[in-house]
């Protein structure tokens, strides 16, 4: 059995590639950086928990500004004398009362996310933000994404939370899927996609749209994001006897998940959300290995509306998102230039129910 002890001589290690050694590195970097999270919210954490009962312990002796203040003054004295370390002064024991006033009454998953923020940063959102929903976004958008207490007040100042809001109205995610898969659902797809790539001056049908894409499919990965791998177009799925087609398959690495695409030429309905919620079950019953997530969905079309996507996915059991597309042409030109080449070949022509559903 060999021993793996350090060498007391001075025989040199063997050498390892420029890549090996990389990957080392970035392995070491990256343990490191988790351990520095881990423990800062560890010490945030306790620092937390203790402003935390100071404040109770001021509320629970209905201290307030005024006939309190003399009390709480004195305790600061007294208190920075035995822990000169803490700040420990009047306004900061105020600002703890503060605290516990703001959250006690909160659910836990606002309560934890808060417990672990710098304290600084707490500060900002007890002066900054009253809504409950909107603390806890921001809390977990500093613990996702590792904002300084600046970024954290640019972002308020942007409005990130209605903006984040506004996209969540086009997709079910957040009760469709764990939260932190669904936080990074919402950050993988977006509202709109740019098409001009194709180059389309003319107006198509949905498969031909969906034929140009296949044919640059490399400019379609790039405008999906970073992650997605592609696997097919009019996919096959059997069951029961029948056969089904997704339009688009792809899969992504990060979210570990199969992802199907629908395209639709004109504006959004209803009805595809129940289409896809079909194919999403047969994807996660004939496709989905056991070490992937469940399936999403994404409905393409030329355009939507946030009340009509909300409603359609309020009783929706599958990860569903909704998106819009934009062309060379003005969308409601083109949507305009298809309806009407539609009708008339398909009144010209008797196209049977299958191929008029097919062609909307």
């Amino acid at each position: 059995m060999k021993n793996h002890t350090m060498n007391d001589d001075n025989s040199t290690p063997a050498a390892i590639n420029e890549a090996a050694y990389s990957e080392i590195l970035q392995q070491a970097v990256a343990e490191i950086r988790v351990a520095r999270t881990l423990l800062a919210r560890q010490v945030n954490s306790t620092a937390n928990s203790v402003y935390w009962k100071l404040g109770k312990l001021l509320f629970d002796k209905q201290l307030a500004e005024g006939y309190g203040s003399s009390v709480v003054k004195q305790l600061s004295v007294d208190l920075k004398n035995e822990f000169p370390d803490m700040g420990l002064s009047p306004r900061n024991l105020w600002n703890m009362k503060r605290f516990y006033e703001r959250y006690y009454q909160e659910d836990t998953k606002l309560l934890q996310a808060v417990a672990v923020l710098p304290w600084g940063h707490n500060l900002l959102l007890l002066d900054k933000i009253q809504s409950p929903d909107e603390a806890r976004f921001y809390a977990n958008e500093v613990l996702t994404k590792g904002w300084s207490r600046d970024l954290l007040l640019n972002a308020i100042k942007m409005d990130s939370y209605s903006r984040a809001e506004q996209q969540l109205k086009f997709h079910n995610f957040s009760s469709t899927l764990p939260e932190a898969s669904a936080d990074y659902a919402n950050e993988v797809f977006k509202s709109s996609y740019n098409l001009g790539f194709l180059g389309i001056t003319e107006p198509v049908k949905e498969l031909e749209l969906e034929n140009r894409l296949i044919a640059k499919i490399r400019a379609f990965i790039l405008e999906l994001g970073k992650g997605f791998s592609f696997i097919g177009n009019q996919y096959r799925l059997e069951y029961n006897g029948k056969e089904y087609f997704v339009d688009m398959l792809f899969f992504h690495r990060g979210l570990r998940s199969l992802v199907a695409i629908e395209l639709k030429i004109g504006s959004f309905k209803a009805e595809y959300v129940g289409k896809m919620n079909l194919y999403l079950s047969l994807l996660d019953k004939l496709e989905k290995s056991e070490t992937e997530n469940q399936s999403i969905g994404i409905i393409l079309c030329a355009d939507k509306d946030h009340l009509d996507v909300e409603i359609a996915l309020q009783d929706i059991n599958k990860p569903i998102g909704v998106a819009e597309y934009q062309l060379l042409l003005p969308k409601e030109e083109l949507q305009t230039l298809v309806l009407n080449e539609m009708k008339s070949e398909l009144g010209l022509n008797g196209l049977n129910d299958d191929r008029i559903s097919r062609a909307e």
